[in-house]
């Protein structure tokens, strides 16, 4: 895998830190993103409208000019009560749909452009969620809804450029043990909230990580469109 090169985003810490370990793990090389600025990174702030072409151009340039694989993790994932006031209410809205859906989108449209222009295949991989299926909780509306768009850019994909060797895969998982879900899950119940795990925990980032190189490296063009879940059986589709 030594000639493939992959573009992680939110690749500094929890599920993302770990795709991009396991990733280069197999030889490839791996273009790390974070939103602020570190040395082993791109910085880019995803809520900024101009980040993403941003982020893609340094990238771009880092990789010499060609990048074979686009790993869409980066998130947010804050409460949104409806209580707040509209226009607090309003900014969480689209803070959130900015960074988790609208910049996905925009680096997508930049990987499969930059495909068509070489005339080479390419893959995207997308990090979605068990809420884009089975919904959230009332203070998260807007994440459920981003992740729910994010499926259906991603079967949009699949379905729209396999013919010219561009695949796209989604995963979602459930509860995953990194940061931005310990508050959630301290204010769900904590350990409560495990009983409507069948598995009887959460995912680790390592489980992920595993099935996003999979995608990334070694999925059958077969499996393009395709949607694992990954959430210890909480939501059987």
């Amino acid at each position: 895998m030594s000639d493939q090169t992959v573009l992680v985003t939110g690749s500094t810490r929890g599920i993302g830190a770990a795709i991009a370990t396991a990733i280069e793990a197999r030889g490839a090389g791996v273009l790390r993103h974070g939103s602020r600025p570190g040395a082993d990174h791109i910085a880019a702030d995803l809520t900024d409208p101009g980040a993403p072409q941003m982020l893609w151009e340094q990238a771009l340039d880092a990789a010499g000019g060609t990048i074979d694989v686009l790993v869409n993790n980066a998130g947010l994932f804050q409460a949104n009560p409806l209580e707040s006031s509209d226009i607090a209410w309003l900014d969480g809205w689209e803070d959130t749909l900015r960074i988790n859906l609208t910049a996905a989108a925009q680096l997508s449209r930049f990987a499969v452009r930059h495909w068509q222009a070489r005339g080479a295949p390419g893959r995207i991989v997308h990090v979605a969620s068990r809420a884009s299926y089975r919904g959230d909780s009332p203070d998260h509306w807007h994440y459920a809804a981003a992740k729910g768009g994010m499926i259906a850019m991603h079967k949009t994909i699949a379905r729209g450029y396999a013919a010219q060797g561009i695949l796209s895969f989604a995963i979602t998982p459930g509860f995953t043990d990194t940061a931005m879900a310990d508050d959630y899950l301290a204010t769900r119940g904590g350990p409560g909230l495990l009983a409507d795990i069948p598995l009887g925990r959460v995912a680790t980032p390592g489980e992920i990580a595993t099935i996003a190189t999979f995608c990334a490296l070694d999925a059958p063009p077969s499996m393009t469109g395709a949607v694992i879940d990954a959430n210890g059986a909480s939501y059987v589709r």
